[in-house]
């Protein structure tokens, strides 16, 4: 039983061992390189292992490099790896450069690829462009109708300015502002619906991919919406200002003219105060003139005949004034 034990354990690490050996010695990864003319030994496949590379990737990414043409460095590569780069993408990348013909080195490709972009898409982008629609852009001509336009912008990407260039929304961005600029000049809403490639010549003329990663190839219309008289309206919005402006100074007005009204009162109140105050004072006087001896009893009679005699024809005229009853 001890023997058996014993071999049951031996035969355990050896399978232990051997697992370990061609773990970390990958001859199968090897000599599948060896075979696809790719020299590298199996001491460097093992540093790798101990570098947190792993091996298959680097491998698998020489292989096809070298298939295709194309002279890799290991160390470069394994350098974009730890960097946290895609080596697989980028070699992707080189490749379908080469078959296009798109000057793209190792360098500027692992630099894109770095840059948080897909290198592999953008090389793809460059053979087979890409088509973009716009949101619906919302512009009013000089004649204050609204239009509404969609359009497609067919984009390839520029190899040169994917690192620190623009991206898409930039672009769309751009082509809006266009449009609203070329719209908001022509003089009718006619001349745009007559003539819509005169937005994409404008448009264009602009140089809008400048500073981008992108090239702007061409900008169609694709559809242009009749929206609301916005001239009208703000022409409405303007009177209705106007009238509540006139409305508000007549309101003013009124209320000056009250005030001074009022105010007019109060001053015709404060005359009769001031003639009750003076007749109040005649009595006062006649009793002064009679103890002075400047007024007699005859020229007091004579004082309230003449007073008698105007409140007479006070009334008689105030009679007269007054409409018949029927």
């Amino acid at each position: 039983m001890n023997e058996i034990g014993a071999l049951l354990l031996i035969i355990a690490l050896s399978v232990v061992g051997l697992w370990i050996i061609f773990y970390f010695v990958p001859v199968g990864l090897w000599f599948q390189a060896l075979v696809s003319g790719v020299r590298i030994s199996l001491l460097q496949l093992i540093f790798m292992r101990w570098r947190k590379v792993p091996p298959r990737v680097i491998v698998q990414a020489m292989i096809e490099g070298t298939k295709a043409g194309l002279t890799l460095n290991r160390n470069e590569m394994e350098a974009h790896f730890l960097a946290g780069g895609r080596v697989s993408k980028v070699v992707h990348a080189l490749v379908s450069a080469q078959k296009a013909n798109i000057p793209l080195d190792f360098k500027m490709a692992t630099a894109i690829d770095l840059a948080g972009r897909d290198v592999f898409e953008a090389v793809q982008m460059s053979v087979n462009p890409k088509v973009i629609n716009t949101p619906p852009v919302t512009a009013v001509a000089k004649d204050g109708i609204q239009l509404i336009t969609k359009a497609r912008v067919t984009v390839r990407a520029n190899i040169k300015q994917l690192v620190g260039g623009a991206g898409e929304e930039t672009v769309l961005a751009r082509v809006g502002e266009g449009i609203v600029t070329a719209i908001g000049s022509s003089l009718s809403h006619k001349e745009v619906l007559e003539n819509p490639d005169k937005i994409s010549k404008t448009v264009l003329d602009k140089g809008l991919d400048a500073g981008t990663a992108f090239e702007i190839l061409s900008i169609d219309i694709a559809d242009i919406d009749i929206g609301r008289n916005i001239g009208a309206v703000l022409q409405m919005d303007q009177a209705n200002a106007d009238k509540n402006i006139a409305q508000a100074k007549a309101e003013e007005r009124r209320a000056m003219a009250v005030a001074l009204e009022q105010e007019m009162k109060a001053k015709a109140q404060e005359a009769r105060a001031k003639v009750i105050e003076a007749e109040a004072e005649i009595p006062k006087a006649i009793a002064e003139a009679f103890r002075s001896g400047n007024l007699g009893v005859m020229d007091y009679y004579r004082l309230k005949n003449i007073e008698a005699d105007t409140n007479m024809r006070d009334n008689i005229a105030k009679s007269g004034n007054e409409p018949k009853k029927k």
